[in-house]
């Protein structure tokens, strides 16, 4: 089948594909590790147990090393040995169970989630004002103690009237999803409660032909209206959830203005290759990764790093995709696009959280996968039982439906996957991507923390230090001297200059330093000895380089600075009742005025991996549950052994490998929000697992004794669906403020400026 992917992609993924084959394979994207990915939209996706039965369908295809659906935006990914499997047969398999998938694309599956959320609120619509009118016959029927059988009989078919038509428009999202279930011959939430409502309202036909005096029209669209307000909020929390990650696809820009040769022209962002020169005016978005080759300006990057202060940006210096361009235009080089960037790597990141699976969520997926079957089995023996014991065939009926109805395992479903969805949202915005789908619940467990020193609790770059106690005109002629100079402790200094434009005719003397003439006078920056100065005593916790400019001069520390909330995020893990830890590699001389500083008792320097581990293996042989929070090579061997462990985003690649979780920017305190927000999910976790449990333990018995009508029971099946659902979204509130956030600012431009 040829096509293009389009307009008319239903077309490629019908149902009717007759004879005709369907080959999808140039959507499926290598790994890198031999093994092929595609990225599907699945249609049909009602509930928390279709993640299991699609997942299990996906994993018994031959070759298929990792299958993971998001519930939140019902995205399917599925990875497989090169040349092992067809990619049709995903799409086949799909359909085999119930569902239709596609190509995922972003800005389709908005569009389908906009849709959806219209189709939702006009079946609300129907079966409320449905409901209401049929409700206000029925009072006038209770009420109506001397009505003669033929005024009682009209008032219960103007109910027919109007309860059929209206039942099979806003019963479309349960009928059609069970409809496709039962045709792939399996069972899903929509069947029960397909078939109470179609029960009900078969009954009360049949009762009204019989001039019966009850009725259960309103009862069925009762049933509908609460289980589509249930499912309403669902989508809500699902939508919103998934709008903040969805704002990184927002802000990237769609078209680059490229140099073809001595023209600019303006070319689609994926257009983009590897070394093609760019230029970014003020007010765009920088398109790609890339170098700074030409011009200088100031940089927001509070979408890649969640530092809302502006980045001096000059040549040599790397730029992200996403980021803002504010004052000047510039000219870069791209060092990587399309999903080589960073912005797609923390997207990636993303997703994998949102869509993997923690152990709760494990269980609650097995219990939902066991109890669908006994609610049909629940409800057919209730009938049974009722009809065996003597009570007529309509009571008998009456009760099984009220069964059927009362045990859909709705609330069991939606009780760990609300959660998580809503904690990977709450922990994005709080500059935290996990990478492990059990992260949450692993970090909820943990009583002590061990840190690296290098560029985890310090910045990964060296900054100077004592630039409060240098003259600040004397400190920027030094900084704008150290511009010229690619010696590291010249390009620190060099991020002091509030200009990025280098003085003219710089001189170098190779090992010693730089020189050049300020206003008549000559100035020098480098060594003691290059700049006629007395040598210092030597210091192991900082390095010094040394500027003189006439009779002026000054020695400027070199050292690696802490980060800047470090000081209050330990406070508050002592205050959280963690045991805090330092184990570094570094030297114990540079270790312990770290440790000093924080207030970190527990602290040991000069470690190789090896001994890190050791000291690990013996924390948790003392029963400790450990996170470990790392940034360099030589911690990715920790970060694999503690109980969870995070890294800052300027990691290495290894190192982020191994982590269970990143965090963006200079600061530490969203390692303080990820532990708080995990031991909230963790709670909420179990009291909706609880309150799941409760619920069917009540209300299942009470149903089988026949002590509840239909509308009773979608009353109560409905009410604990919405319970778990607003219990889940407390997840998302305790986001204490910090630094490292996303810029609300910037968010608020962007929306603005897209119309959104």
């Amino acid at each position: 089948m040829s096509g293009t992917w389009g307009g008319h992609e239903d077309r490629l993924f019908s149902n009717e594909m007759n004879d005709t084959s369907l080959d999808i394979s140039h959507y499926a994207k290598p790994a890198g590790d031999g093994t092929l990915g595609m990225d599907l939209a699945v249609e049909g996706v009602a509930c928390g147990a279709c993640i299991n039965r699609i997942e299990s369908a996906m994993k018994n295809l031959p070759g298929v090393t990792e299958a993971r659906l998001n519930f939140t935006n019902r995205r399917l990914h599925v990875a497989w040995s090169d040349g092992v499997l067809d990619p049709a047969r995903i799409i086949e398999t799909l359909e085999a169970n119930g569902y239709r998938g596609h190509p995922f694309v972003p800005q389709r599956a908005e569009q389908e989630e906009a849709a959806a959320a219209r189709r939702l609120t006009r079946c609300l619509a129907v079966a409320g004002f449905a409901a209401m009118n049929v409700m206000l016959l029925s009072v006038s029927v209770w009420s109506g103690s001397d009505m003669t059988p033929e005024t009682r009989d009209f008032f219960h078919w103007a109910s027919a009237l109007i309860a059929l038509p209206a039942a099979a428009y806003a019963g479309r999202p349960f009928f059609t999803s069970a409809w496709r279930a039962l045709r792939a011959k399996t069972l899903n939430m929509d069947v029960p409660i397909s078939l109470g409502v179609i029960l009900a309202l078969a009954m009360s036909v049949v009762e009204t032909a019989h001039h019966a005096k009850d009725a259960y029209y309103d009862s069925a669209l009762m049933l509908l209206f609460f289980l589509l307000v249930g499912r309403a909020l669902e989508h809500a929390m699902r939508r919103k959830t998934r709008a903040v990650a969805g704002n990184l696809a927002a802000l990237k820009a769609e078209t680059a203005h490229r140099f073809d040769g001595d023209e600019i022209v303006s070319v689609p962002v994926a257009a983009l290759g590897v070394g093609d020169r760019v230029l970014v005016k003020p007010g765009e978005r920088v398109p790609a990764d890339g170098t700074v080759i030409g011009g200088a300006s100031e940089i927001d990057e509070s979408l890649i790093t969640g530092e809302t202060a502006r980045r001096r940006t000059a040549a040599g210096m790397a730029v992200y995709a996403g980021s803002l361009n504010y004052a000047g235009t510039l000219t870069l080089r791209v060092t990587a696009t399309g999903d080589g960037t960073l912005i797609d790597e923390i997207e990636r990141l993303l997703e994998k959280a949102a869509s993997a699976k923690s152990r709760r969520m494990r269980l609650a997926d097995r219990a939902a996968r066991v109890y669908a079957p006994l609610v049909h089995t629940a409800a057919a023996l209730t009938f049974l039982g009722w009809f065996l014991a003597g009570a007529s065939l309509h009571d008998a009926i009456v009760t099984a439906i009220a069964v059927l109805i009362i045990t859909c395992p709705c609330a069991l479903a939606l009780a760990i996957p609300a959660v998580q969805v809503v904690a990977s949202g709450a922990l994005f915005k709080s500059g935290v991507i996990l990478n492990a789908g059990d992260a949450i619940e692993r970090l909820a467990e943990i009583d002590t923390v061990v840190f690296d020193k290098t560029g985890t609790l310090t910045l990964p770059e060296p900054h100077v230090i004592n630039a409060d106690a240098l003259d600040s005109e004397l400190l920027q002629a030094a900084a704008r001297l150290a511009l010229s100079s690619r010696h590291p402790l010249a390009v620190a200094l060099a991020r002091e200059a509030a200009t990025r434009t280098p003085f003219d005719s710089v001189e170098e003397e190779p090992g010693q330093g730089v020189r050049t003439v300020i206003d008549g006078v000559e100035a020098r920056l480098g060594s003691a000895a290059f700049c006629g100065l007395a040598e210092t005593a030597h210091d192991t916790e900082h390095s010094t380089i040394c500027f003189v400019h006439g009779k002026q001069s000054a020695v400027i520390a070199i050292a690696q600075k802490l980060r800047p909330d470090a000081v209050e995020a330990v406070k508050r893990l002592s205050a959280l009742g963690l045991d805090l830890r330092i184990l570094s590699g570094d030297r114990g001389e540079a270790v312990a005025p770290v440790a000093q500083a924080l207030g970190i008792a527990g602290w040991q320097g000069g470690l190789k991996p090896a001994d890190k581990i050791a000291q690990l293996e013996a924390l948790k042989q003392a029963g400790r549950r450990i996170l470990m929070v790392g940034d360099g090579l030589n911690d990715a061997p920790a970060l694999a052994a503690a109980h969870v462990s995070l890294s800052p985003i300027a990691a290495a690649d290894v190192t982020q490998a191994q982590a269970d979780a990143v965090f963006l920017g200079e600061h530490l305190m969203p390692v303080v929000e990820a532990i708080g927000i995990a031991r909230r999910a963790r709670r909420l976790m179990t009291q909706n697992l609880w309150a799941a449990a409760v619920y069917n333990a009540i209300a299942v018995p009470v149903a089988i004794a026949g002590l509840v009508t239909p509308l009773i029971a979608a009353l109560a099946m409905s009410g604990s669906s919405v319970t778990v659902t607003l219990n889940a979204l407390r997840a998302g509130r305790m986001t204490p403020k910090s630094g490292n956030r996303f810029s609300d600012k910037v968010m608020r431009e962007e929306k603005g400026r897209n119309g959104r």
